[in-house]
């Protein structure tokens, strides 16, 4: 009975094989036929059908097709059963046999009972066997022989064949295995293919480089595996073939050759299929490996791409042709660079495209994609290279047509030089004329190389750098020139007529300095035009009044002389607006260097490995605000000084107009000793040294952060040698005014150098108003309530003290040296105590010594002596300190005003002092405001508001009105001074007689215009001299405020002065040791209406 074939394994029916009731021994019959062998089994009948089965069905798949067509031979060994077993066994393997049977051959029982038994009943019951094939009963293992030969026939059957069941199921099991395997590494294989296939390829490298990686894993891993199964099949073939190996005369079975023939062709498949797949992936991998060259070309080209650009935007800034030399040469230095920092982005550039190049030549899969990107990066290249080198042409074209016209400047310049030093006096004679001629014929000769021949040709040749600046420089020099010659044409013309021959010579006399005729002078252009005139002019009145006198020609010749020496001062003029200019651009320069050469050289990520981390996130302590300070230096002081190159004494307007700019470089020096402290730390860097290098300096980082310092010192040296040459001229005001502005820079400079480095105060400096003044100075002190051997001790041992003046406050400071190098070496300066300027008085004088004052606090509570170094630093504070406390005093009397002018009503005065000074003051308020200052120079004044007047019987002390300018220790007070007490009031004002006017200095009430001398004015606020009186009633008055003198009628001074106190008055004539104290603690509390208000100390 046949039953659908189910292909099982050796491995799968194992345990059933290893029963051995039926095996393959591999032996073959006459024909080739397959011999399955049946041994004895004693439980055969007991054997599971399904078992049965699966057995029988596995031995009839292993042999070939053809040999299975055949058919198969079964030996059925039962020489040790019973027939009833046999019968069972043959009827049983004759209904379950699966494959064709060619003979089946029995060995019947060898029991003589069984034997004869078998005999009768096989010929019986022969039809019940149902099989096809013959049935043969074998009585022994030799009859057996006689069908199939001894060599194909077990050692249990008598024959020879070598058969191991136990080895027979481990080779099979085997060579299955195997199959396996080769059948899952081809269908991986095919698999992982169709992946490989099948796969999108990235747009970006991470992602290809990925993938690359990924599939190269896999390839691995299959790879491997293909090699284990390789050596799987090596082994099983090595083991069948291994007895020919052994013993070459060895004759391998049929099944042995069929299993070997099996694992070659299983060896041979899976090879095959290696090799398959070898190809494919050298073909995935290349695709993959062109893929992530493609896209490391394309990141690559980005980042080319934008550094291209980068470039090129760079290159199109390279506009400016220069206004000078030094100018272009800087700018071809700055390109010279630029192209050298560029190198790298171009090679990298043409590498990339050669890179590309490559790729074409390799027929990469994305050629249409490589192409354009290849000819952009050589159209690039080329056009970077095309527009610097065409950069290079128009800069040497400017440097060239510069040159041409600083070689025709110095030759005007040296022109007029010249001309300014010919002596008028020595060209009068004949001699001293034809050597002065000589001598411009000869200076004329040298302007063949020199000079600008033909405007239009200039033109012509530099038409591609002549932009509007450039062209009207080149008109304004060609015009200098022209104006030049001319004059040296008129200078020929003059010299020539007095080379002549004379009809008497003339004595030269050398004219006298107040007989110099005195110019403005307003611009250089027309300085030009009126030295032209004037020398036209001077050499036409030689030739017309030649003959007529000798005083004439020394008219002349003092006339020529003052002519000459105005050249000169225009000449000397020019010198230094064209050091100003050109050392301005070298200081531009220089910033500029050092902000892209070390500042942006801290934010490259390319340098940042040689930055240490302690000087990273630092670029602000270390170069301050120089960004600023360039800024300001390049885009508007820079441009605004070049405007005035040919109006030289007009310079001082350009530093008025922007004096508030200035301010920043306080701000740098006040960060300098952190810079200095921060360079001391790190200058062996390697990271500055770099920098250094790169930029070619022969100084290091720190001489050009010193710069800035050095700049804002150098401008005032500038400005007072273009003032001492525009004495005359119409800027010479701005000039003073801009000079005394960056001495005042210089000196908030310096002030704030020091105020940074006061340690110990609680407050907030800033609180403390404006820093006027400080200063070291020997302090003694001198305190009512102290103790007595103190106050004795006081008085011959001083302390040094470093003095800071503030509007609202006077700072005592104890200065201490620190040790170190550089500003590290700067003293510090350790607060002690602070005075509030509301509650302070001075006195200007102490008996004894002039560099001494006064500085009392609360009504002299606390008295300290200050010693200065010289008694001009001693002046230079008290009218400092005299100022802050006349603001003071003027801010109390506005806002007391109306009840002061009610009270300033009711006063004794002159008729003609009754005109409504209340509204002139009202009317004038705004005036004094203006003139703080001014009041603020009051010499031995106390005070200028006019007090109330006290009752009948009360000193001013009393009444808290009094100018308190008492000295203990001199035994000077207010109240033995008779103006200053109210009987001497009433005496001298109180009784509605005219006030005497007496020589002294008053302070004016009321404004007054109408002098003997229309130019001599007085206003309110302004501080007057009474120096002697006249005739006619006219007193000689010396106006303080504005240094003015004139003469003013007597009453006209009354109404003026009103019953302002002459400053004389206010001091003891006895001892003169305290001519003048001044004090808002007292006057301004009453004005204030605030009687005897004490402030506090403010000491922190």
């Amino acid at each position: 009975m046949h039953q659908d074939i189910i292909p099982l394994c050796a491995a799968d029916i194992q345990d059933q094989l290893k029963k051995q009731f039926a095996y393959l021994s591999g032996g073959r019959g006459g024909d080739g036929c397959p011999v399955i062998t049946f041994p004895d089994y004693p439980a055969f009948s007991e054997i599971p059908e399904k078992e049965f089965q699966n057995v029988l069905t596995y031995l009839t798949s292993i042999p070939s097709l053809r040999d299975a067509g055949i058919g198969f031979i079964l030996v059925i060994d039962r020489r040790q059963d019973k027939w009833t077993s046999v019968k069972a066994s043959i009827l049983r393997i004759a209904a379950s046999f699966p494959g064709n049977l060619q003979l089946v051959l029995v060995l019947r029982p060898t029991g003589f009972f069984h034997r004869a038994l078998s005999d009768i009943a096989f010929k019986f019951n022969k039809d019940e066997f149902k099989m096809k094939v013959p049935i043969i009963m074998l009585g022994s293992v030799s009859e057996l022989q006689g069908y199939i030969d001894k060599t194909q026939l077990t050692e249990d059957l008598g024959g020879t064949l070598d058969y191991c069941h136990n080895r027979w199921l481990s080779r099979r099991t085997a060579i299955e295995g195997f199959a396996q395997k080769v059948k899952q590494t081809a269908q991986i294989l095919q698999s992982f293919g169709t992946e490989l296939a099948e796969t999108e390829l990235p747009n970006d490298v991470q992602s290809t480089s990925s993938l690359l990686a990924t599939h190269t894993e896999k390839k691995d891993k299959m790879k491997e595996d293909i090699r284990l199964a390789v050596e799987q099949g090596d082994d099983i073939l090595g083991s069948i073939t291994k007895p020919v190996t052994e013993n070459p005369e060895y004759k391998l079975n049929q099944d042995q050759l069929d299993n070997q023939t099996t694992v070659e062709r299983l060896l041979a498949q899976l090879h095959e299929t290696e090799a398959a797949f070898d190809e494919f992936w050298i073909k995935h991998q290349q695709k993959l490996e062109q893929c992530l060259r493609l896209r490391n070309f394309e990141q690559n080209f980005r980042e080319v791409k934008a550094a291209l650009d980068i470039v090129s935007e760079r290159l199109s800034a390279f506009t400016d042709v220069g206004n000078s030399c030094s100018h272009v040469e800087h700018i071809l230095k700055d390109l010279a660079n630029f192209e050298e920092k560029s190198c790298a982005t171009i090679a990298k550039a043409r590498m990339l495209a050669s890179e590309g190049d490559a790729f074409i030549q390799s027929n990469h899969y994305a050629v249409d994609s490589i192409i354009p990107k290849c000819n952009e990066l050589h159209y690039l290249c080329d056009a970077f290279t095309t527009e610097t080198e065409r950069r290079r042409n128009l800069l040497n074209k400017s440097l060239e047509l510069h040159g041409l016209l600083e070689k025709s400047m110095k030759w005007c310049d040296e022109g007029i030089y010249l001309l300014a030093s010919q002596p008028v006096d020595k060209c009068q004679s004949q001699d001293g004329a034809e050597s002065a001629l000589q001598e411009i014929e000869k200076f004329l000769d040298t302007g063949a190389g020199n000079k600008i021949k033909e405007l239009n040709k200039i033109y012509r040749e530099y038409a591609h750098i002549l932009n509007e600046d450039l062209k009207e420089h080149v008109q304004k020099v060609f015009q200098k020139q022209e104006s030049m010659e001319e004059m040296f044409q008129k200078r020929q013309v003059s010299l020539k007529k007095l080379a002549a021959k004379q009809t008497r010579p003339v004595q030269p006399v050398a004219p006298r300095p107040e007989a110099f005729v005195k110019s403005p002078c307003t611009s250089p252009g027309l300085q030009r035009e009126y030295v032209s005139n004037s020398e036209s002019s001077a050499l036409r009145r030689v030739n017309y009044r030649r003959g007529k006198s000798e005083m004439t020609e020394l008219h002349q010749s003092r006339g020529g002389s003052t002519m000459d020496d105005d050249e000169n001062l225009a000449v000397l003029r020019q010198h230094v607006i064209n050091e100003l200019i050109e050392t301005e651009r070298a200081y531009v320069e220089e910033l500029l260097c050092v902000l892209e050469g070390y500042a942006a050289e801290m934010d490259n990520p390319l340098m940042a490995h040689l930055i240490p981390p302690e000087l990273q996130n630092k670029k602000d302590i270390l170069f301050g605000n120089m960004e600023e300070i360039y800024h300001f230096h390049n885009r508007i002081f820079l441009r605004e000084l070049e405007n005035y190159v040919e109006y030289p004494e007009l310079v001082g307007r350009c530093f008025l107009d922007q004096m508030e700019d200035f301010q920043i470089y306080e701000k740098y020096c006040q960060n300098k000793p952190r810079s200095e402290s921060l360079w001391r730390q790190f200058s062996d860097s390697v990271f500055f040294q770099e920098c250094q290098r790169k930029l070619d300096h022969k100084l290091s980082l720190d001489s050009y952060l010193l710069k800035p310092v050095q700049r804002i010192t150098k401008y005032q040296l500038l400005l007072k040698e273009m003032l001492k040459y525009s004495k005359n001229c119409e800027g010479a005001e701005d000039l003073q005014e801009a000079l005394t502005s960056i001495l005042g820079i210089l000196k908030a400079v310096n002030d704030s150098m020091h105020q940074i480095a006061i340690t110990g105060y609680d407050g907030n400096l800033n609180e403390l108003g404006k820093l006027l003044m400080q200063g070291s100075f020997n302090v003694w002190t001198d305190h009512k309530k102290g103790h007595a051997k103190v106050k004795d001790l006081a008085r011959f041992k001083p302390m040094q003290r470093h003095l800071f003046l503030h509007e609202k406050a006077v700072l005592f400071c104890k200065k201490r040296e620190e040790n170190g190098e550089g500003y590290e070496k700067a003293p510090s300066y350790s607060y002690k105590h602070s005075l509030n300027m509301a509650a302070v008085g001075i006195t200007e004088n102490v008996k004894g010594d002039a560099k001494k004052f006064e500085i009392w606090y609360n009504a002299r509570e606390e008295v300290y002596i200050i010693q200065a170094p010289t008694p001009e630093v001693k002046a230079t504070w008290v009218n400092e300190i005299r100022k802050v406390l006349t603001s003071q005093l003027q801010a109390c009397r506005e806002a007391s005003q109306h009840r002061t002018l009610e009270q300033t009503q009711s006063l004794p005065l002159p008729a003609s002092s009754c005109t409504s000074p209340s509204r002139n003051h009202l009317r004038n308020t705004k005036k004094m405001e203006e003139r703080k200052a001014d009041l603020a120079n009051l010499e031995g004044h106390g005070t200028t508001v006019a007090p109330k007047y006290p009752e009948k019987g009360k000193g001013w002390a009393k009444t808290s009105h009094s100018l308190d300018a008492s000295e203990e220790n001199d035994g000077w007070s207010s109240a033995e001074d008779p103006l200053n007490s109210s009987d001497a009031e009433e005496e001298g004002g109180g009784g509605g007689g005219e006030m005497k006017l007496t020589p002294g200095k008053y302070t004016v009430v009321t404004d007054y215009e109408k002098g003997v001398s229309e130019e001599f004015t007085v206003k309110s606020g302004d501080l007057v001299q009474l120096i002697r009186e006249g005739e006619d009633g006219l007193w000689y008055v010396k106006n303080l405020s504005s240094g003015r003198e004139g003469w003013i009628p007597a009453n006209n001074l009354l109404m003026l002065i009103g019953n302002s106190k002459s400053a004389q008055s206010l001091s003891s004539s006895e001892s003169g040791t305290a001519s003048s104290t001044l004090s808002t603690s007292s006057s301004c509390s009453d004005s204030c209406n605030a009687s005897s208000t004490s402030f506090s100390d403010i000491k922190g």
